[in-house]
């Protein structure tokens, strides 16, 4: 006699279980990027800290920032090279990343991000900028900008790059790569937008 073989389905509790794990899964998943997200800021913000208290140890050693060669409190005027009196400072730690031939990068590497740090003086004040290209003429892009609001959160206690000691910029500023040295006047502050092409830092003032 011939056996019927039975074509037994799931019953609405399997399924109930098996989308309880699959939704398990997925929460674990976008936890996890976010974690790994808030550890890349974190990142970030040490990596700029880094820079601004070399500026500060090397105020403490020589009486006057890096790149401030002519001893008038600006940085980044006339002959000022940051580069030359940073990487002369024999730091143990130094702020710069160095490149495949050793030699030292103005660049804070967070994955596959790169920006890139210069120092100059806005007329009276001192500035740190971050730019998402060596020439500071690109525009960051959302990824980006996600750094820069952490850092501007950290800093200032808020999200708002149109006030504090950390602000953003669509100005067009100029950089001298060899130097590391920003110049150009920061005519237009704006928020953290796609239009943003600098993040401009006075660090040295409230």
């Amino acid at each position: 006699m011939r056996s019927l073989k039975s074509n037994k389905g799931f019953t609405l509790t399997e399924l109930a279980i098996v989308l309880v794990i699959i939704g398990i899964i997925m929460g674990a998943v976008l936890k996890g990027q976010d974690l790994i997200q808030n550890a890349r800021n974190k990142h970030f913000i040490s990596k700029v800290k880094a820079w601004e208290v070399a500026q500060w140890t090397y105020l403490d050693r020589k009486g006057r920032f890096a790149g401030d060669q002519n001893k008038n409190g600006k940085i980044g005027d006339g002959t000022d090279d940051v580069k030359d009196d940073l990487t002369n400072a024999k730091f143990i730690n130094p702020p710069y990343e160095k490149d495949s031939s050793g030699a030292a990068q103005n660049t804070i590497t967070i994955g596959s991000d790169t920006f890139y740090v210069f120092f100059g003086n806005d007329g009276s004040k001192n500035i740190m900028v971050i730019c998402a290209s060596g020439a500071c003429g690109a525009t960051f892009d959302d990824a980006k900008i996600q750094y820069l609001q952490a850092l501007d959160a950290s800093l200032d206690g808020s999200v708002d790059g149109q006030n504090g000691q950390v602000v953003g910029t669509d100005s067009s500023l100029t950089t001298d790569t060899t130097k590391w040295v920003v110049t150009g006047s920061v005519t237009s502050i704006v928020n953290w937008t796609n239009a943003t092409k600098a993040l401009v830092y006075y660090f040295d003032s409230k």
